[in-house]
């Protein structure tokens, strides 16, 4: 195996060194306005926060968190507590006060940088009072025990602190599908590994642009906005808020991206609730018309110099990616998971094959156990989750193999199929075992399910809970009935008999982050879907409709 890589803050200082003036971050700061920050600001800034950071005389390695959504300064925050020798601990900025208390606490957390925030007064009391914060300029209303600008009037440090590759950089907490989040340890050289690699696969350079906009505590937009920013040049434009979205998307006119599969169904359904979808199906389909048609609508999204288009986190429809194959855009799938620095698997440009994610990613050893799990090595893998070394040794094999949950199989050319998930299986009362994950995603294709979860322990068979998106309501509920029925019937015709379900059941809740339904990555909890609804899934299954909408 390759080992030549390079540690994140070693190219930091190249790139700061090399063109000081040129753009990095571009930050809105409301109104239409915008902040551009250059790689000799962010530097300055970083060194500056660094400084007091070093003052502060904690012990080295220290644990710092870092609770804000996706700006600027979370990116330089987190540049200077590695430039002052610590480890960064961010947590999402949508988490209840309990989650809060609950990663401050097991991180052991010695500090907490403060910034852009929705519901602070909401978190705010899972902050221990005795832990210090530092609030960052696009911060909440309150209390702070000390601010940016106090770092700010610190001198610059003047030498490049260069970790070593082994020294622990972060501590990643999981958002928790199963149960209590895990926090997986990554050092710089993991970093470095897979950002290296990683951002050789496409040729990314410094005249791309990306759009910050999922939050930067997960895996996924760590390495491909910020790590990968440092890494190629790529100029980064954050987004403001939800209102002005597509704003700040036709602004940064990305030429790079990545989204889950949510973000893209939900790209669909704007497009969808200004035009109907046989309508724009049909426009398409002309000849000739249908090329400029599907431009115009990538142009409104700003998705029109989009060359990288990458979808991942969860299984994604395949008429979702036919859907923006007819736009003018291939959305290739990746697959990673947090304990590998999010580097696997990928579908690389002319190496599509429906059905299939793609082939593994340069110096990843794969292999598929006796019970079908996928197996994962590489120097990505994560160093162990902290203070777990029992949950650390049930999923690192003894010859340092990732044990990934994931069920799955490979083709000749070694591309990856995922079949399910081990810890989700369930088995009916016939004894039959079930995987859930792919029946959803067949499930997912009709237009109007915007979230499905398969349940069945126990049961007869299983059944599809449905959530039901809002957008095309000119479809009447007898139509939109019958189509249901269609779907039901074409996905039982293709599964094996114990795995075909009962009945679709239309819920009327929605499922929500804010709820508690789904994880701050927008997978749904399926302990909580079978807590909210379990007490009457045995009264559904004995009803007689296909379709069920609950009272």
């Amino acid at each position: 195996m390759s080992a030549a890589f390079r540690l994140p803050l070693d190219v930091f200082y190249e790139r700061e060194a090399r063109h000081p003036r040129q753009r990095f971050l571009v930050q809105p700061t409301g109104g239409g306005q915008v902040e551009t920050l250059t790689w000799a600001d962010v530097g300055h800034q970083a060194r500056c926060a660094a400084h007091w950071l070093r003052a502060r005389e904690l012990p080295q390695g220290s644990h710092i968190a870092l609770i804000s959504k996706n700006c600027a300064h979370w990116i330089i925050a987190d540049l200077a507590i590695w430039m002052a020798g610590h480890v960064s601990v961010p947590l999402y900025p949508n988490l209840t006060a309990d989650s809060v208390a609950q990663v401050l606490k097991h991180s052991e957390s010695v500090l907490a940088f403060i910034g852009k925030l929705d519901d602070w007064p909401g978190m705010s009391s899972g902050v221990p009072a005795n832990l210090p914060t530092i609030s960052l300029p696009l911060h909440p209303p309150g209390e702070f025990d000390f601010n940016w600008a106090d770092l700010q009037r610190s001198s610059p440090i003047q030498d490049d602190p260069r970790p070593a590759a082994e020294q622990l950089a972060t501590i990643i907490y999981t958002s928790g599908t199963t149960g209590l989040p895990k926090g997986v340890m990554h050092s710089f050289a993991n970093l470095g590994f897979a950002t290296t690699r990683g951002t050789q696969l496409f040729g990314l350079n410094e005249n791309d642009r990306l759009l910050s906009y999922l939050p930067l505590c997960h895996v996924a937009e760590r390495m491909f906005v910020e790590l990968a920013s440092i890494y190629t040049g790529q100029t980064v434009f954050f987004a403001e808020s939800l209102e002005t979205f597509i704003t700040d998307l036709q602004r940064a006119r990305p030429t790079a991206m990545f989204g889950v599969p949510r973000i893209w169904t939900k790209f669909q359904m704007g497009v969808y609730s200004k035009i109907p979808a046989k309508r724009l199906d049909f426009l398409l389909g002309l000849p000739f018309i249908g090329k400029r048609v599907g431009h115009k609508v990538l142009a409104g999204l700003g998705l029109d110099a989009l060359r990288v288009a990458l979808s991942g986190a969860a299984p994604v429809p395949q008429t979702l990616l036919t859907w923006y194959q007819t736009l003018g855009l291939d959305v290739l799938e990746v697959y990673g998971m947090t304990e590998s620095c999010g580097y696997s698997h990928i579908c690389l440009p002319g190496q599509y094959k429906q059905g299939w994610i793609g082939k593994p990613c340069p110096d990843v050893e794969v292999r598929i156990d006796e019970l079908g799990e996928v197996q994962v090595r590489s120097q990505a893998n994560m160093l162990g989750y902290f203070k777990e070394p029992q949950k650390t040794a049930e999923t690192i094999t003894e010859d340092g193999f990732l044990r990934t949950g994931d069920k799955g199989e490979q083709d000749a050319e070694g591309r990856l199929r995922l079949t399910g998930r081990l810890k989700e299986i369930f088995k009916t009362s016939k004894g039959k075992y079930v995987a859930p994950a792919p029946i959803e995603n067949r499930l997912a294709v009709h237009s109007r399910i915007e979230q499905v979860c398969v349940v069945g322990d126990g049961l007869s068979a299983p059944l599809g809970l449905c959530v039901l998106s809002t957008v095309n309501q000119e479809e009447g509920r007898a139509s939109l009935h019958s189509s249901l029925e269609k779907l039901l019937e074409d996905v039982n015709a293709v599964l094996d008999k114990h795995e075909r379900l009962r009945r679709l059941v239309v819920v009327k809740d929605s499922w929500a982050v804010e709820n508690g339904f789904l994880t701050p990555t927008l997978k749904i909890k399926r302990n909580v879907i079978e807590d909210t609804y379990g007490a009457r899934f045995e009264e559904w299954s004995e009803r007689s409709e296909a379709v069920l909408w609950q009272d």
